[in-house]
């Protein structure tokens, strides 16, 4: 029951930080400190990508009439070309972290996937966040609609991602929406189209973790995934309703001192750690 628990507390994390522009892995890094399954190294490292299944999900559901392609109108299957047109605008922004990631996948987790490039990024990422909103405030944004992203703009939404891609602790959520505001994207296309880029991105994630792991489980670990997975779901429902309600009449800043000062925090309990230790 407590290897349950943490997975419940895991979950709540993971709903909280996937969607929050405040980074999912630094959350994470830092939960692992005080909370650590007792599992095999492994098993934790395909649980920590898979949970997001779980999260991804809540998109689908709720965004489900924005996102499938195909109705019935008047007995007859109807194709819905805008959707279609925003799938396409989304492969082109996988494609960077895409062909990184199945290059440099393991490269990068032993180069990167620390407390020091995490807590780094953690500032960065928040100090361009205050930067890009105040240079925003006195201006209009020049795209409001997902159908006005084109595709070299969709393009260079996905480099932003791919700084997410190799850096943990950017936030895949937070490269992107910085990114669109930095690009002339309204903070709620920007959201929007966020939450959509993460579908293709975090299947294809979470299904090369699961090849590479295998399908060799113990009953307790199949309850660990499902427990994480399914508490991931249910967070992130809430966490995006807040979001996409929050976004409507405030910035994104407080996000980025959020980042700053656990950023710091970061450093400062590793810091620590190693000097005590």
């Amino acid at each position: 029951m407590l290897e349950i628990l943490k997975a419940i507390i895991l979950g709540i994390v993971e709903g909280v930080t996937e969607w929050l522009p405040i980074s999912s892995t630094g959350h994470m890094i830092l939960v692992d400190e005080f909370i650590r399954l007792n599992v095999t190294p492994e098993f934790k490292e395909m649980f920590l990508v898979v949970i997001q299944l779980g999260a991804i999900l809540a998109v689908v559901v709720m965004f489900w009439k924005k996102l499938w392609p195909f109705g019935w109108k008047e007995k007859k299957l109807e194709i819905k070309k805008p959707i279609f047109s925003m799938w396409f605008k989304v492969i082109v922004s996988c494609i960077p972290a895409a062909v990184v990631g199945l290059l440099l996948d393991e490269k990068l987790n032993e180069w990167f996937y620390n407390w020091q490039t995490v807590s780094i990024m953690l500032i960065l990422v928040g100090i361009v966040f205050i930067i890009v909103e105040n240079q925003n405030k006195k201006k209009t944004p020049k795209i409001n609609s997902i159908a006005e992203i084109t595709y070299p703009i969709a393009f260079y939404i996905g480099l932003f991602q791919l700084i997410a891609a190799v850096f943990p602790g950017t936030s895949r959520s937070g490269a992107t929406i910085v990114g669109a505001l930095a690009l002339g994207v309204s903070r709620t296309v920007a959201a929007e189209y966020t939450f959509f880029l993460a579908v293709p991105v975090m299947f294809g994630a979470s299904a090369l973790k699961l090849v590479k792991y295998g399908f060799d489980y113990t009953g307790m670990e199949i309850a660990i995934l499902l427990v994480g997975m399914v508490v991931a779901f249910v967070v992130s429902v809430f966490i995006i309703k807040f979001l996409m309600g929050y976004i409507k009449k405030h910035d994104f800043k407080v996000f980025g001192w959020y980042r700053i000062v656990l950023g710091a925090i970061v450093i400062g309990y590793f810091a620590i750690r190693a000097l005590v230790g």
